[in-house]
């Protein structure tokens, strides 16, 4: 029998394992991921697009293995400082109970990794049921939603070309480990927002996201 979501928001276990890829308006690597948020992003200020690439995952007894979800973020300075605002593209091929379930997962409503998203966004601008689609061809990772986001980003290349650069162990939220890259086309037409930001900074991160707890 399906869980009442409504009524269990905040108490359904909930687990994605997958990757995410990011794109912002820092001009080299993103200050954050090291810096915990302490440290302002480059510009003063974030604005960002994000992918999710779900490869396994669940929200209580339904099925999230093989959705795509995109973001759009806007921060006004330290991170920790709130006043986020955020928008959700959920995946269109998602159930309405798989959409529900992500939309509680991303407004951080179902807590666990992602509930610090409903202490600091501010402002949830939306969500929107779209083609959500998440491409891997060789190092590239596209995220594709419509005309909204349409980004490409790929690692920095490092002395030894075939050898990511990757920082790791960080306590970072999204995940310890996270492959340095840049962005070769990041174009966000939103929610009134319109940014390029190709050649700015980027990253991948293997997640392994769960709640409540």
């Amino acid at each position: 029998m399906a869980l009442d979501q409504n009524a269990l928001v905040g108490t359904v276990p909930w687990a994605i394992k997958g990757e995410l890829i990011l794109n912002c308006n820092c001009t080299v690597f993103c200050p954050c991921v090291v810096s915990l948020g302490k440290h302002a992003p480059t510009e003063g200020y974030c604005q960002a697009w994000a992918g999710i690439r779900i490869d396994d995952g669940h929200y209580g007894d339904e099925d999230l293995g093989g959705l795509n979800v995109g973001l759009v973020l806007e921060i006004p300075g330290l991170m920790a400082r709130g006043n986020w605002k955020a928008a959700a593209y959920i995946d269109d091929r998602a159930s309405a109970a798989a959409y529900d379930g992500l939309l509680n997962i991303f407004t951080g409503k179902a807590r666990g990794t992602t509930g610090l998203f409903k202490v600091l966004v501010s402002e949830f601008l939306g969500a929107e049921r779209a083609p959500v689609v998440f491409e891997t061809e060789g190092k590239a990772r596209r995220l594709m939603v419509g005309k909204a986001i349409q980004g490409e980003i790929v690692p920095v290349v490092g002395k030894d070309p075939d050898t990511d650069i990757v920082v790791t162990n960080t306590g970072y939220w999204m995940g310890p480990d996270i492959t340095v890259a840049t962005a070769t086309k990041g174009r966000v037409r939103a929610f009134g927002r319109v940014w390029d930001f190709d050649g700015r900074s980027a990253e991948i991160c293997q997640i392994d996201w769960h709640g409540p707890q």
